[in-house]
């Protein structure tokens, strides 16, 4: 694990993040590098030997860094990028899974409170809470907590259901100091599930700025500050969806051009999602000619034809496994009982297959992920890590031209 994630982001990396003009990274972590669920807060100091890594590669680059708590115990919303491997948002549920959020957070302001070069810190990643009023009254703790400890650091407080809701939050801003207001503002010109590709039209463009304007709206009325935590299109790969993926990746370069022009008139200060992965959205992304993506070629590609993952997931090839369960409950579910929260942000066909698709059938593919490490030597594991090196990694050289020039605009 230690060699994985220092492979993952090394100097090489901060180096060319500050080549395309950007000044701030946003580093989401996982609690479990903190803490394990087996013993509650007793802190794991090899979480910050990590974290401490890359905020000092990236200050030396001149790079700030924002800390995304990503995951917390039971897990905050609703989706597979909490950790929980459930649908349900525990953390509201159980008072010590909040407790533990904030003796997590005493622990990161006591460490991190002097270091200029963090710009600031985002206490939960896309929080999902129903009753729209426990997550207010978390923010309210945590923010307590953290500014007992660290004053100056920003905090940055994302929207409710997935940080696209803050129409609840009333006057508590008038509680926190020193607080900027996150949205998550990706549009669904940028996904598979587009109903047609995105040529820029107007009326396409007033819908991406309408959708934009809508997430803001709370911060707009009262005069706050805000920021986009996470934003950007997902790419086509060639191994995939073959001839096509020239045109759809111009159409979504096209998505990410104008909604940086929204962004530039209101100098809207952004983190884009993401950095590095294995080539479906990363600014860089692992070559498939390094071990780790030959060795699970066949796997990824099983994946993404049962379309598994659920981000970006394309459902062309599995979607009749799966509509005639949803027209089951349509049949049989009256309609004013269809929709649970988190809808409408999840409507009905949504909820079902991340349900039956990315949880259950997923879960049946763990152990086939795993056998294929089964009898590897710690040369070959070592191997495979490294394949995420700098050096092994191809640029989505359309994506960072994009970020450059937009970068020479607003500097």
């Amino acid at each position: 694990m230690d060699e994985f994630l220092e492979y993952f982001f090394t100097d090489a990396d901060a180096k060319f993040y500050k080549t395309l003009g950007l000044n701030c990274i946003r580093l989401a972590f996982n609690y479990h590098h903190f803490e394990d669920d087996m013993n509650p807060r007793v802190l794991k100091e090899s979480g910050f030997k990590h974290l401490d890594r890359v905020i000092n590669l990236c200050a030396a680059h001149g790079i700030y860094t924002i800390l995304d708590l990503h995951t917390v115990p039971g897990g905050q919303n609703t989706d597979w990028h909490s950790d929980h491997g459930s649908h349900v948002a525990n953390f509201w549920n159980h008072k010590d899974f909040l407790d533990r959020a904030v003796w997590l957070w005493e622990q990161l302001a006591a460490h991190y409170k002097d270091n200029p070069w963090i710009a600031g810190y985002n206490p939960l990643n896309e929080p999902t809470d129903s009753k729209h009023t426990r997550v207010i009254a978390f923010y309210d703790r945590v923010h307590k907590a953290i500014r007992a400890i660290d004053p100056d650091h920003i905090i940055f407080f994302d929207g409710n259901t997935f940080a696209y809701d803050f129409s609840h939050f009333g006057d508590a801003h008038k509680r926190w100091s020193n607080t900027a207001y996150s949205i998550h503002d990706y549009s669904c010109y940028g996904f598979p599930a587009a109903a047609e590709l995105y040529t820029g039209t107007d009326e396409e463009r007033r819908r991406l700025k309408r959708s934009y304007e809508k997430k803001r709206e709370w911060m707009d009325q009262r005069g706050l500050c805000v920021w986009n935590g996470e934003w950007g299109p997902v790419y086509a790969r060639r191994q995939y969806d073959g001839d096509a993926t020239d045109c759809i990746n111009e159409s979504r370069y096209k998505v990410l051009k104008d909604q940086l022009s929204i962004y530039n008139e209101d100098r809207l200060s952004w983190s884009i999602w993401l950095y590095k992965d294995i080539g479906f959205q990363g600014m860089v992304y692992v070559s498939t000619k390094t071990p780790y993506m030959t060795l699970f070629k066949d796997f990824l590609a099983k994946k993404h034809r049962l379309a598994v993952d659920t981000w970006g997931a394309d459902d062309a090839a599995v979607n009749h496994v799966y509509q005639p369960l949803v027209d089951h409950i349509l049949q049989e579910i009256p309609p004013q009982y269809q929709e649970l929260y988190p809808a409408p942000v999840w409507k009905l066909d949504a909820r079902v297959t991340r349900l039956a698709r990315n949880i259950l059938v997923s879960e049946f593919m763990i152990k086939e992920w795993a056998d294929h490490f089964v009898g590897k030597t710690m040369e070959e594991i070592d191997a495979l890590a490294a394949s995420f090196k700098y050096e092994h990694c191809l640029k989505r050289e359309g994506l960072n031209r994009i970020l450059t020039e937009n970068a020479k605009l607003v500097q």
